[in-house]
């Protein structure tokens, strides 16, 4: 039998037993949209937050300070004069993060991140101003008041309005805005536009703090980064005097953590989809079994008449290749469509690879193989004259 006349009777079957062919494919059905919707976001997850940190240039440098006992922190002056003792940093940008509420008149936004740093933050974070300026060495000199916010704080408190020479009042205290910033938009690490930027030294009284327990360092060039990084470790640990005091990453080495964690994530979850697969493949074997009991007499009929072992074996084979084949194509659509439903509806960036689909497609036709040898082999051993007198 030629292997086409094969697929048609295997198909001609799946019309003829509609409900049943969908009930036996439905394992492979959710396997396969499972693997495809979930691996998808994930790997578009993976390639947002992989161009954000890339967007932050090669060069990028953070610290993160954890102290030692009672020294937990740097302050200002001592953070801004390891530019003398680490050579080849073009920019240093001390942080203190935060959230607190802003009002500007009868409009009120709750939990909006506040970033204490300086001037330098422009150049190491690569973030820019649309109006207004940004944060000035005079501004954090004389502790000046004064702010740049995103678009979607400038949206949510002064509609359409310039917000640039307005004032709002932080945690109850009057700021004025000299500056809007460019869209960064959200990701999964947050939003980059629902931000107010203030001199660190202004945010240290407002939010009566004291300390930097964060900077952002900007390396001369990509390969100054290994000797400043290695540098500031240096001169870090001896002022806490212990080595663990500081964490340092550089931007290679924050991609190859996101890496990692995204290629273990997908590993799970596509290992947990495929479960479904396996389940769908002892269900085609279990319905081709029943095929074979059915089929008995005409099994023993096309011996009788000339066809081989090798004939029944393929056309029983064939038949669990395209269920699990069809169930393959109709899971593909499902997990593309359902993935990209859900990214749109929590706005989650999606990524759905021909790589991914022909691996998922793939892996279903796979498994009707597997699980379809037994039942074809089981065919191809009846005994004709035993199989025509089977009732």
């Amino acid at each position: 039998m030629k292997i086409w006349q094969a697929v048609k009777l295997a198909l001609v079957g799946i019309m003829t037993n509609k409900l049943r062919s969908f009930l036996t494919m439905l394992g492979i059905i959710i396997g396969v949209a499972s693997v495809i919707a979930l691996v998808s976001l994930t790997e578009g997850a993976t390639g947002q937050i992989t161009s954000q940190i890339e967007g932050l240039g090669s060069n990028l440098v953070a610290v993160t300070i954890r102290g030692r006992g009672m020294d937990t922190s740097l302050s200002y002056d001592e953070a801004m004069a390891l530019r003398d003792e680490v050579s080849d940093i073009t920019a240093i940008a001390p942080v203190i993060n935060s959230n607190v509420t802003l009002k500007y008149g009868t409009k009120t936004s709750d939990s909006v991140q506040l970033i204490g740093t300086n001037d330098e933050y422009e150049t190491a974070r690569n973030v820019h101003v649309q109006s207004g300026r940004f944060i000035l060495p005079i501004d954090v000199e004389y502790k000046q008041k004064v702010a740049v916010i995103g678009v979607q704080t400038a949206e949510d408190l002064f509609g359409f309005t310039n917000p640039v020479g307005q004032y709002v009042k932080v945690n109850g205290q009057k700021v004025k805005v000299v500056g809007l910033l460019q869209e960064q938009g959200s990701s999964l690490l947050g939003s980059g536009d629902d931000v107010i930027m203030m001199p660190v030294t202004a945010v240290e009284r407002i939010m009566r703090t004291s300390g930097i327990n964060m900077l952002y360092v900007q390396a001369s060039s990509s390969g100054a980064v290994n000797s400043v990084v290695q540098r500031l470790q240096t001169v870090l640990t001896r002022h806490f005097r212990d080595e663990n005091s500081v964490n340092i990453l550089s931007q290679t080495q924050m991609l190859s953590t996101v890496n990692q964690i995204t290629r273990t994530m997908s590993l799970l979850l596509g290992s947990i989809a495929g479960i479904s697969l396996l389940v769908g493949g002892i269900g085609i074997m279990n319905i081709m079994l029943v095929s074979v009991t059915e089929r008995t007499r005409e099994i023993g009929i096309r011996k009788a008449i000339g066809a081989k072992k090798a004939d029944i074996l393929w056309q029983f084979l064939i038949e669990a290749v395209v269920l699990t084949g069809v169930g393959g194509i109709i899971g593909i659509i499902l997990g593309v469509g359902g993935g990209t439903v859900f990214g749109r509806a929590f706005n989650l960036p999606i990524s759905a690879s021909p790589r991914i689909m022909l691996l998922a497609f793939a892996f279903a036709v796979g498994i009707g193989i597997i699980f379809g040898i037994y039942p074809a082999n089981r065919a191809a051993n009846l005994n004709p004259i035993e199989a025509l007198r089977y009732e």
